[in-house]
Parts: C-alpha cells; structure tokens; sequence
C-alpha cells in the first residue's frame, strides 16, 4: 500500500464526519443510507468573490469582513464521496478538539476561512467553527497539501482566466484550463452566472480524477440547471467589521434553489 493511500485510509475515517457545512448546508446534508466505503475524495474550493458579494452582515469569524477581499479560492473541505453522486456523513460520534490544530491555525484562517456568520452544523445536531464538521491535524494538513499543490487561482491564470467584474470566459475555457493543469475535470457550482464553488477530484490514493464519471451521476448533472456558457470570477467589496451590525447570514440557507451545477 503506498503511503499516500495509507493516508487516504486514515483521512477518510475523519473526513466522513463532513456534514452539514454552514451556509452550503444543503448541498452537504446528512445522508439517511447504510454507509459503504467511499468512491473518491472531492477538495471543494470556494470562490469568495461570488459568495462576499451578498455578505449583508459582518462577523469577527466572517472572512469576507477583513479589510482586504480575498482574490483566491479559498477551501470549503476535503470530502469523501460516492459515484452515485451521494456521500458518506456522520458515521460516528467525535469530538472536535481545537487544541490539535492549533499548529494550523494561521494557515487555515487564511486558506480555510468561514465566509458565513452562522455557527457551522456538526453530526449529531451539533454546532461549532467553521472548522468543526471535519477532524483534526491529518486531516487538514493533507487538505492544505492538496490546496497548495493543485493551485485552481494559479490554473485559471495560466489559462488565461483572470478576476475581473467585468470580463466573462467560457465555460469550456475554464474547464480545459483545469484539466489541462490538473488532469482530471472539475465540477463547479454557480450562482447568478459567476462561479461560487469549485471542485477537484481524487482517487483513494490522492491522484487527480473526473468528478462524477458514472452515467447515473451525468444524467443526474443534466437534470439540473448548468452553469451558463459564459460565466465571471468577480471582485467584491468587503463590509468591514467596523460596519457590522452583527447580524447573522442567512442569504445562502437555500443552497439548491439558488445554485447550478456543472460537471465536464
């Protein structure tokens, strides 16, 4: 067994504790089926430009509150998922021990910041960080590895994809750029034509893979709203803390009403 799928191993009995994120909650729900072994892992990246730009309420926690917008893909979490276009969740009782990541701390309040306000949900009706719903120091230290290894900003640009309010890129042009980078097809997730999420594949031994690949999965993708052909990475303006109401997000509560799906 190589040592990366040694790690796989052990990650994903962290990992399958991945439910319910804050903010995206609904497109990371509890699933309510006997768990069987995973398929693949999926790094999931958020595109705050999209997300920041509805931020009405602001929150110490809040990442899209700091003085300065963030201009990269920032991580919502390393997940293990099913061909089927389900996923494993909340296989067992944990608790979430902050002290066993403190050594990661400042990576992952600049790589891996909450853009939400709302306290994250945990299995079994918990609440805590942003952070809570995965598991401890392997954990986010692979996901941080496979963030800074596989660079989607750095893709994108290579590609000729840039941020800009204004400019639109194609769809195609987007996804080649990654594959021809990455070497494997993204899924992204958009909302309002600009891209809001998007995701990289792995094998179980941490290989660059398609997302979602099996025909149940594609008709499923086909079902729903795509990403228009044309789509933007846009710029936000930050609502700094100091104008905070302190009030509580709720703009993104209804994930699936809002969001499109696209997978190559």
């Amino acid at each position: 067994m190589t040592a990366a799928r040694k790690a796989a191993c052990v990650l994903v009995a962290w990992a399958l504790v991945a439910a319910g994120l804050s903010g995206l909650s609904a497109a990371r729900a509890p699933i309510a089926k006997p768990q069987r072994e995973f398929d693949y892992f999926a790094l999931a990246l958020q595109w705050p430009g999209t997300i920041c730009a509805s931020t009405r309420h602001c929150c110490a926690k809040n990442g899209c509150c700091r003085s300065e917008p963030l201009r990269t893909f920032t991580i919502h979490g390393l997940w293990p998922d099913y061909d089927d276009g389900t996923w494993p969740s909340c296989c067992r009782h944990t608790n979430f021990e902050m002290d066993k990541i403190l050594p990661l701390k400042e990576k992952l309040d600049k790589y891996w910041p909450s853009l939400y306000c709302s306290s994250s949900s945990t299995c079994f009706s918990g609440k805590g960080p942003f952070w809570a719903h995965e598991d401890e120091l392997q954990y986010f230290s692979m996901a941080l590895d496979l963030y800074f290894k596989y660079n989607v900003t750095d893709m994108l640009s290579s590609g000729g994809i840039q941020i800009s309010n204004g400019k639109e890129y194609a769809l195609s042009d987007v996804i080649d750029a990654i594959k021809h980078a990455f070497g494997g097809s993204p899924q992204i997730i958009c909302k309002k034509g600009s891209i809001e999420e998007l995701r990289l594949c792995f094998d179980k031994d941490l290989k660059p893979r398609d997302c979602l690949t099996t025909t149940t999965t594609n008709e499923r993708v086909l079902r729903k709203k795509h990403c228009p052909r044309y789509i933007t990475l846009p710029t936000y303006d930050p609502l700094v803390l100091a104008n905070s109401t302190g009030g509580i997000m709720t703009e993104f509560d209804d994930f699936e009403a809002s969001a499109s799906l696209y997978t190559a």
